[in-house]
């Protein structure tokens, strides 16, 4: 009986140490993707289309690119990792011209992907204040990825209002 048990308690140990190993990789793939989707769709708008709102009082294409990387870089900060020296979260969204705002995106990107390797999955379950909310590690780590998604959407609504088709789908349109 005692080695049934201990058959029993090593599987779920193995169980526990493999989704450890399956959670950060899995979150980080995703986003990875999504934030590819999104510097490629950012790089079939126009100069010019960078600055198109659908109205007044509602972020521009670039501004909701910017927004993005602000969130990227203010999420890992709560975290505990501090943005690099020079990085203004709080006026990212003036900066301007459709390299330096594409440029300013991929930089958050790899810096919120190298730290979300950082995060130790035995602290998932750690309480963080995110200003908006409080919440776990793990679901902060989701929130980064739901973020990018979500604004990935917006931008997608953006580039159809403009004629422009997100690069992934031009053979279907």
């Amino acid at each position: 009986m005692k080695k049934i048990i201990l058959l029993i308690m090593g599987v779920v140990c193995f169980g526990a140490t493999a989704q450890d190993e399956v959670v950060v990789p899995g979150i980080s793939g995703m986003l990875e993707r999504v934030q590819g989707q999104m510097v490629d769709l950012a790089g079939a708008f126009s100069e010019e289309q960078m600055g198109w709102r659908p109205s007044e009082g509602v972020r521009s294409t670039g501004e909701t690119i910017l927004h993005t990387a602000a969130a990227n870089y203010y999420i890992a900060m709560r975290m505990g990792f501090p943005p690099p020296e020079g990085v203004d979260i709080m006026n990212m969204e003036a900066i301007e011209g459709k390299d330096n705002i594409i440029e300013t995106y991929k930089k958050s990107s790899a810096f919120i992907n190298e730290k979300l390797q950082m995060v130790d999955p035995g602290s998932f379950g750690e309480e963080v204040d995110f200003g908006f909310a409080k919440m776990n590690k793990l679901s902060g780590l989701l929130v980064v990825l739901e973020h990018n998604g979500e604004h990935k959407g917006q931008l997608i609504a953006y580039a159809r209002s403009n004629g422009v088709v997100p690069p992934w789908s031009e053979g279907g349109q």
